[in-house]
């Protein structure tokens, strides 16, 4: 009886790696994705506010400041994400001041498919020339 038991349980371990991977793969790979966005999104906020804080320095103009956002996001990720610069002059707690603000689309997963839209913005008071 024990025998006969056993025989019918051959199997049943493979079924149920199956049954779990059809969980476990699609919970890890949007982890992955999230981790991904994320991970990007710091990115093109952290050079956003690198290439603000650049063309508010007194020597520099905004056209510098973008041009820097640009080479941080190359270096760091790719230059595909820094192909929506914008940089203007706006006022920070009633300063003169650079805001920097980056658009771009994260794919799921780095591959294609459907995107993530993001906009990040850095912003600098400029520096008094006195």
């Amino acid at each position: 009886m024990r025998a006969r038991r056993a025989r019918s349980q051959q199997g049943s371990a493979v079924v149920d790696f199956v049954l779990v991977l059809v969980v476990l793969v699609p919970l890890f790979l949007g982890i992955l994705q999230v981790g991904l966005v994320l991970y990007v999104r710091n990115t093109l906020a952290a050079a956003a506010s690198e290439g603000a804080r650049y063309a508010a320095t007194q020597d520099r103009d905004l056209a510098d400041g973008g041009a820097r956002t640009r080479e941080q996001i190359d270096r760091a990720v790719s230059g595909r994400f820094a192909q929506d610069v914008e940089v203007r002059p706006v006022v920070v707690d009633g300063a003169p001041g650079v805001e920097v603000v980056v658009h771009a689309r994260v794919p799921a997963l780095g591959i294609g498919g459907p995107a993530v839209e993001l906009e990040v913005s850095g912003h600098a008071v400029e520096e008094d020339p006195q």
